[in-house]
């Protein structure tokens, strides 16, 4: 009950949706699709999808551009990010990396598509929120238009194995 109240509150299925038009912005662009967006009292402050290729740089994930961006946004109001509740929408369980930027940015909720077996640091892999070590676990919201994302990131790979010679 308490979880359909929150998700009410915050029109998660618009903003998980504009992250999947991230992440659909992100495949056009041969990036792997993930679409991120961050929120701040309902309004999206940050929105972005992978930018590895485009700048040929592993750590320009999804997650770690909104994060930045809406780092600056808040700097240049006089405010800390890591003050304001922010909440953040990814198509994708976000990985070690990310997962460790989200806790240090102190996000207040963050919601989640599609698993990641392989790679993710959430439900699977490091499990970054559990250790003692974490300074900070947001509230954790999965499984949110989990088949869309999964069906961008099983469409880029199968035409990524079917383009290489």
């Amino acid at each position: 009950m308490l979880f359909s109240i929150i998700m009410e509150k915050n029109n998660y299925k618009n903003f998980m949706q504009i992250a999947i038009d991230e992440a659909e912005k992100s495949s056009k662009r041969g990036e792997v699709p993930v679409g991120a967006v961050t929120v701040h009292d309902n309004k999206i402050i940050a929105k972005s999808g992978n930018m590895m290729v485009k700048y040929s740089n592993p750590l320009m994930h999804a997650e770690m551009i909104v994060l930045q961006k809406s780092s600056e946004i808040f700097l240049n109001m006089g405010l800390s990010v890591r003050y304001e509740k922010l909440d953040l929408f990814v198509t994708l369980e976000p990985c070690p990396m990310c997962a460790h930027a989200i806790s240090l940015c102190r996000i207040n909720n963050l919601y989640y598509g599609a698993d990641d077996p392989k790679g993710g640091g959430v439900k699977y892999g490091s499990k970054v929120f559990e250790h003692h070590t974490c300074h900070h676990k947001p509230t954790i919201f999965s499984g949110i238009y989990k088949d869309e994302s999964k069906i961008l990131l099983q469409r880029f790979f199968k035409n990524l194995r079917n383009t290489k010679v």
